[in-house]
């Protein structure tokens, strides 16, 4: 078993959302990324997939490519991103789920010794765009349920991988509440997604506070699901 992640798939097989309106590197990328996951993962491995997962807006929309990933080898574990308009509630989402494929709201699963919790999360407070009242209140929202999944995880006293969409940290020198969750608890891996292109300057891929933090968006990665060393879950 090994374990990758590649998180903003970005897929749209029912809706007309080509993405290489965001640039040329976008072209085709989710051929590029079948081929590259089929080249690499073999079915007894598991993705991590944190969030934007399909442009789809309904349930109804999004079963193509759900299919498109339960297509693909591997056990796939998800969150919700941003975009993932289609995700509404939570029974709804795992009765479209293929074998082998999990989606994590307020819980987590527990997968060939290891644990997987996570949530979306939201801006932080220094984001030019995180304004007032409403922008925290979703942020403790998502706060909240960081820590329901993580007390669910803490009690199977595995090791941890937490994802979430919206990165979670933002330096080394500030501490975030999504930080100090993370370590609370013991989190070993963080994995998320959301920034692009230019965007990806304020990626942190580090080692921070005992937990390592790693960026997936799939143009970050050049459409190519990370291998994750083992030695960043021990």
């Amino acid at each position: 078993m090994a374990l990758y992640a590649i998180g903003d798939l970005h897929l749209g097989t029912a809706v007309d959302k080509p993405m290489d309106v965001f640039g040329s590197t976008w072209k085709d990328h989710a051929a590029q990324m079948r081929q590259n996951w089929l080249d690499a993962i073999d079915d007894d491995d598991i993705v991590c997939i944190p969030g934007d997962i399909s442009w789809a807006m309904t349930l109804d929309e999004a079963v193509d490519d759900l299919s498109w990933i339960a297509s693909l080898p591997g056990k796939k574990i998800m969150i919700r991103g941003n975009h993932d308009y289609w995700w509404n509630g939570i029974s709804k989402v795992r009765k479209l789920l293929g074998e082998g494929m999990f989606a994590l709201q307020n819980d987590c699963v527990v997968i060939d010794g290891l644990c997987f919790a996570g949530t979306r999360g939201w801006l932080l407070p220094s984001h030019p765009s995180f304004h007032g009242a409403e922008d925290e209140r979703i942020l403790q929202r998502e706060l909240h349920r960081l820590e329901l999944s993580l007390q669910e995880a803490a009690k199977t006293e595995l090791p941890i991988v937490c994802m979430t969409h919206y990165p979670p940290i933002e330096n080394q020198v500030s501490k975030t509440v999504f930080q100090t969750t993370l370590e609370q608890y013991g989190v070993k891996l963080c994995l998320y997604g959301h920034l692009h292109g230019p965007s990806h300057r304020f990626a942190v891929n580090d080692l921070v506070g005992g937990t390592v933090y790693q960026l997936v968006s799939s143009d970050f990665l050049g459409f190519k699901p990370l291998r994750i060393p083992d030695a960043w879950l021990t």
